[in-house]
């Protein structure tokens, strides 16, 4: 059987909506969307129902590549701020010097069972929370960090990723935190 070429009136299934919210939850997560755009984008990918519709939300950005398993965040002395539902590379390396970081992986995208997150604040500080069934492990951020905050919770919850942390001697601070479960 032959399959008829796609044309902009082909109708689109489940498949190709969810390939398109993955490559928008990309861009998003590559800081080339914001926040509010990419649930905008979200909400209109969700209800297409032809290829026009669904070519129409990521007209923009670049043609879609696979997701690595590393990315890097930096900034000198600004804010980084990562939240919602964005995905999480294997690795993902964070410098920000004199700044300050948030990571919210409680609604994040997590592919991987283990994820390493490295850490290079110098003075900066940071606050990564993590989804309530993952596992943390700090104990490779190295010496010279002014404050580790980090209170495993009471009640493990089995099942999660585990988050691994490590860092670059600088005077930072550093705090994890659990999300609250469902």
């Amino acid at each position: 059987m032959t399959s008829l070429p796609d044309t902009p009136q082909t109708r689109v299934g489940s498949a190709e909506r969810d390939a398109t919210t993955e490559r928008l939850q990309q861009a998003y997560a590559e800081e080339r969307i914001t926040h509010e755009e990419m649930e905008q984008r979200l909400q209109q990918a969700l209800t297409a129902t032809t290829r026009a519709e669904l070519d129409l939300v990521t007209a923009d950005l670049p043609a879609d590549r696979p997701v690595g398993d590393t990315a890097t965040i930096a900034t000198g002395g600004g804010r980084i701020v990562r939240r919602g539902a964005w995905r999480v590379p294997r690795v993902l390396k964070v410098a920000s010097p004199f700044g300050k970081v948030r990571l919210d992986l409680s609604h994040a995208i997590i592919d991987h069972p283990v994820v390493d997150i490295e850490l290079g604040l110098g003075f900066g500080r940071a606050t990564i929370t993590v989804p309530h069934n993952a596992t943390v492990d700090v104990s490779g951020v190295q010496g010279g960090w002014k404050d580790v905050r980090y209170r495993p919770p009471r009640h493990a919850v089995p099942g999660g990723p585990l988050i691994r942390i490590t860092g670059t001697p600088g005077f930072g601070r550093l705090r994890v935190r659990h999300a609250r479960g469902r």
